[in-house]
């Protein structure tokens, strides 16, 4: 066996494998022996198939097999072993590789296109500076979100006069031109409005002051903007009846409720993060502080490492790439894909590509190692932030857990989270080696960055 390396240029590269009998020939007998154990044919009883017979009928086809199963292997073992940095797999190189004929060669000779990744210096030091975002937690956004709390506890209750957004609920009946009720018109009990988001000001304005049992009049074409979407189902009719039903309506107000926020007490802090975790508002307001800081660290952490990669990215500059090689393999692996989808996506890929070679050295010059606890504390940081946006800060750890594998058992979601597992490392021993420029923002400072990045 024969293998030799050839570099075509800085990117691309030939790997010639020749092989002769001597190669094979005992892996073949061996695939034939094997086969013959279990081989059937007309004449003959299991297994005693003469073996002449099954070399005639089937050595071409497992002498192919078994040369590929050499080729890869011997390929990989190659590459591994001369330490070359390949991008995918070698390809065929259909060219210049000699016609092969398994039913009259003996002695085979395989070329195969190889692409190379490009050489360039990543690794950090403490001579690269880089801004570090620390977003400042102030009382105003600990009001507010006292505020959110306070709200999401809030209840409906009953009262006696009308104010504004409130829910307003009574008897609404249909009326002639002679304001008298039309004998079998529309009528509707339990009809529930909320005036304060009527688009006519002049029909909103009739239920100022409006208390229990009284009576208006309106006309709800008017009062909805001749919305027959929004008028049908106050009704309860059809859209098209609804387009018809442009006359006057008495309303008797039979209940009025009003939304009032939950009181900022310990009911409310026991509500809110568990019972007996804070005693007083004060505990409560610093323990909304330091949920906060965390929130905005990690949105630190992630603006940081975006940062890293633009960074890293623009120091390296551009790289070349065996692009005809690479979109070869992007066909490959995207057979269901015209080309127009493969021109689309290729500079994307090369962005990503670009990155993921980056961090192969960051992985290797950090000494970064993954375990299987480090991404399941990504998964449950993961879990911790999607509860935290329905208001859930309390959520018991087993839950997390459970939560967390769950998102594990599936393969793109638990591919994700090592991807992101492996970045937030690199991040974290990034940061002990560069020179961090901390710099204080607002909330809105912050947000405004990250949109004009995203723009």
């Amino acid at each position: 066996m024969n293998i030799s390396f050839e570099k075509v240029n800085e990117v691309n590269a030939l790997l010639t494998l020749s092989l002769v009998k001597a190669d094979y020939e005992e892996n073949v007998n061996k695939a034939l022996k094997d086969f013959r154990k279990k081989a059937q044919m007309p004449g003959f009883r299991p297994g005693q198939v003469p073996m002449g017979l099954l070399k005639k009928r089937f050595g071409t086809e497992i002498t192919a097999e078994e040369v590929n199963k050499i080729l890869g292997k011997e390929l990989t073992k190659y590459i591994h072993d001369e330490k070359i940095n390949v991008l995918g797999e070698p390809l065929p190189n259909e060219e210049k590789t000699p016609a092969i004929d398994f039913d009259t060669q003996e002695d085979f000779t395989f070329v195969f296109d190889v692409a190379l990744a490009p050489e360039f210096d990543a690794k950090v030091s403490d001579k690269d500076e880089l801004d570090y975002y620390d977003i400042t937690v102030d009382d105003a956004m600990v009001d507010k979100q006292v505020q959110v709390y306070a709200q999401r506890a809030g209840e409906y209750s009953k009262v006696d006069s009308y104010e504004e957004r409130d829910m307003v609920k009574g008897i609404l009946t249909q009326l002639g031109e002679d304001g008298q009720p039309v004998e079998g018109g529309l009528q509707k009990e339990d009809a529930v409005m909320l005036p304060g988001y009527m688009k006519n000001d002049e029909e909103k304005a009739k239920f100022n002051g409006l208390k229990v049992n009284d009576v208006i009049v309106i006309n709800l074409a008017k009062a909805y903007d001749n919305n027959d979407v929004e008028v049908s189902s106050l009704l309860g009719i059809t859209k098209e009846q609804a387009a018809e039903a442009k006359s006057d309506f008495s309303y008797q107000v039979t209940e009025i409720t009003r939304f009032v926020p939950a009181e900022v007490n310990q009911e409310l802090f026991d509500k809110i993060l568990g019972e007996g975790k804070v005693n007083g508002e004060e505990e409560f307001r610093a323990s909304i502080a330091e949920s906060m800081k965390q929130d905005f660290a990690a949105d630190s952490e992630f603006k940081f490492a975006r940062d890293l990669r633009a960074y890293l990215t623009k120091r390296i500059g551009t790289l070349q790439y065996p692009e005809e090689m690479l979109k070869r393999i992007m066909k490959l692996n995207n057979k269901d894909k015209d080309d127009e989808y493969i021109e689309r996506n290729f500079k994307p890929s090369l962005d990503e590509l670009t990155w993921h070679l980056i961090k192969e050295q960051l992985c290797d010059q950090l000494e970064v190692k993954i375990q299987q606890e480090d991404v399941l504390e990504t998964a449950k940081m993961a879990t911790r932030m999607q509860f935290a946006q329905y208001g859930m800060t309390n959520v018991p750890e087993d839950a997390l857990t459970h939560y967390a594998n769950e998102m594990l058992n599936n393969e793109q979601q638990a591919e994700a989270l090592v991807t992101r597992a492996v970045e937030n490392k690199i991040v974290e021993k990034a940061k002990a080696v560069v020179k961090l420029n901390h710099k204080q923002v607002t909330m809105d400072e912050f947000n405004k960055m990250m949109s004009e990045k995203e723009a």
